[in-house]
C-alpha cells in the first residue's frame, strides 16, 4: 500500500478519492493569479521549472530557490521580448545547467569512470518536434544541442533525402555540436568541488561495500549514507515547462545522470516520451499540455511518466487526472511491480483560451493550470507569469512519517494570463 499527500493549490472541483489506498490531507489555499487584460500581448506568457526530485537539504535551500528563480526570469525575459515557447524554455534550462547545485551541465554528477556524461531533451508542442542527446561530454550546455537538433529537424530533409536526426549519443552528439557551433567545455572544467567530493565519497563507499560480508550491514550503511546525503549528488534532472503569448507550450529536462553510473548510461532526461513532453490542442485535445519529469530514470522510462501525465491532462480535472496517473501509471505500475521503492516526480501545466472576463466573446485569455507532484522527498520548483514582477519559488516535501517511494505530494496553482483578440 501507499499513501498520498496533497497540499491543494488549485481552484478546480475537489478531487475525488475513490482509491481506498489514498490517505489524503487536503488544504484549501489557493495559489491564483489572475492578470489584468494586456494591450501588448506578447507580455504574455508563463513559466514553471524545477531543480530536481530527490533530497533538498535545508541548509541550502536558499541556493535551490535563487537558482528556480533566475531560471524563471531568463524564461520570462524572453517571452517578454516576443519569443515562443521553445525559446524561453531553453533559455530556463541553460541557467539551471550553470548552477554548481544542480545535477545538470555543470557540476553534474561523476561517472564510474570520473566522467560527466549528460542528457537532455526539449518538445515543441507546436511542430512537436524533439531534440535529444544522451552520454554527451565536453558540452556546457546540453540542452543547447538538443534544441539545435529539434531546429535542423525542422528544416526538412537532408542531401539525398536523408531524416535528420532527432536523438544522438556520445562522441557522435559531440562532433555534431561542434559542427553546428555549440561551445564545448573541457570535460575536466565541467566538475565542481561539490560532485568531485561527492564522487569521491561514493567511490569509497562502494569499495567499502563490496568488502562487507553480510546483507544487513550493507543494507544498514545504504540507508544511513542516502540519509546523510546532503549536496546535489542525490538530486537529478532539472527541467522547465513553458505556454507563450499565442498559447504555444514546450517542455525541457537536463540531467547529469544517477551518481556513479555506468558509461554510457542514458537516463530517462533523453528518451522520447519519460523526461518531457509538449502538445498543442488540437486535433482530439482540448488543453495544450506540457511536462517535465525528474528522479529515478529508470523507473521514469519503464513508464513513460511524462507522456501518461500529458495525456491524462486532457481529463476534466487536471489535479484528480494527475493523482491517479501517480498512483496508478507510476508508483502502482505493473512495469515496476518488483520495485518496494519508485522514486519521481513531475511538473505539468495545462492552457486553453476562455472568453475574458467582462468582454466581448471575441477577447479570450489564456487559462493556465500547473501542478508539481513527487514521492521523492522534496522537489524545489519555481514558477512566474510574464506580468509578474518576480518568480515565486517553493521546496515541496513530504511530512514526516511519509515513506519515500511509496507516498506522494501534489500540488498546484492556476493563473488567468492576459487577453488576446480571437
Amino acid at each position: 500500500s501507499y499513501s498520498v499527500v496533497m497540499e491543494k493549490r488549485i481552484n478546480v472541483p475537489e478531487a475525488q478519492q475513490a482509491s481506498p489506498f489514498v490517505n489524503a490531507s487536503v488544504g484549501t489555499e489557493a495559489a491564483e493569479c489572475d492578470l489584468a487584460t494586456s494591450k501588448n500581448v506578447k507580455s504574455m506568457g508563463f513559466v514553471l521549472v524545477h531543480a530536481g526530485a530527490g533530497y533538498h537539504s535545508e541548509s541550502k535551500a536558499k541556493e535551490y530557490k535563487h537558482v528556480c528563480k533566475r531560471a524563471c526570469q531568463k524564461a520570462v525575459e524572453k517571452l517578454k521580448s516576443g519569443a515562443l515557447a521553445v525559446e524561453a524554455v531553453t533559455a530556463a534550462l541553460v541557467e539551471l545547467e550553470d548552477s554548481p547545485f544542480t545535477n545538470a551541465g555543470m557540476g553534474s554528477n561523476l561517472n564510474l569512470s570520473g566522467e560527466i556524461e549528460c542528457d537532455a531533451s526539449i518538445m515543441d508542442g507546436k511542430s512537436l518536434h524533439f531534440g535529444a542527446v544522451g552520454a554527451l561530454s565536453g558540452i556546457k550546455n546540453p540542452v543547447l544541442v538538443a534544441n539545435r537538433l529539434l531546429s535542423e529537424a525542422q528544416k526538412g530533409k537532408l542531401s539525398a533525402g536523408r531524416i535528420p536526426p532527432c536523438f544522438l549519443v556520445g562522441r557522435g552528439a559531440y562532433y555534431w555540436a561542434r559542427d553546428h557551433g555549440i561551445p564545448y567545455c573541457l570535460p575536466e572544467k565541467m566538475a565542481t568541488k561539490f560532485s568531485l567530493s561527492a564522487f569521491k565519497r561514493n567511490k569509497r563507499k562502494m569499495e567499502l561495500a563490496e568488502k562487507v560480508e553480510t546483507e544487513f550491514i550493507q543494507t544498514k550503511k545504504r540507508r544511513q549514507s542516502s540519509e546523510n546525503e546532503n549536496d546535489s549528488g542525490s538530486l537529478d534532472t532539472v527541467g522547465a515547462i513553458v505556454v507563450d503569448h499565442e498559447g504555444n507550450v514546450a517542455a525541457a529536462v537536463s540531467s547529469g545522470g544517477l551518481a556513479m553510473k555506468h558509461a554510457g548510461r542514458v537516463g530517462q532526461a533523453a528518451h522520447y516520451g519519460c523526461g518531457c513532453w509538449a502538445e498543442n490542442a488540437g486535433n482530439l485535445n482540448t488543453y495544450s499540455t506540457a511536462v517535465s519529469t525528474s528522479g529515478c530514470g529508470e523507473h521514469l522510462v519503464r513508464t513513460m511518466l511524462a507522456r501518461e501525465c500529458s495525456a491524462a491532462m486532457q481529463y476534466e480535472d487536471a489535479h484528480h487526472a494527475l493523482l491517479e496517473t501517480m498512483q496508478n501509471k507510476f508508483i502502482g505500475s505493473p512495469f515496476l511491480s518488483s520495485e518496494d521503492c519508485v522514486l519521481g516526480g513531475v511538473i505539468v501545466l495545462r492552457s486553453c483560451r476562455c472568453v475574458a472576463e467582462e468582454s466581448s466573446p471575441d477577447v479570450q485569455a489564456l487559462l493556465v493550470e500547473f501542478l508539481w507532484s513527487h514521492t521523492t522527498e522534496s522537489m524545489c520548483i519555481g514558477y512566474m507569469s510574464a506580468r509578474d514582477g518576480k518568480a515565486k519559488t517553493h521546496i515541496s516535501r513530504l511530512p514526516p512519517g511519509a515513506v519515500a517511494g511509496q507516498s506522494l505530494a501534489i500540488e498546484g496553482g492556476v493563473c488567468r494570463l492576459g487577453s488576446l483578440s480571437r
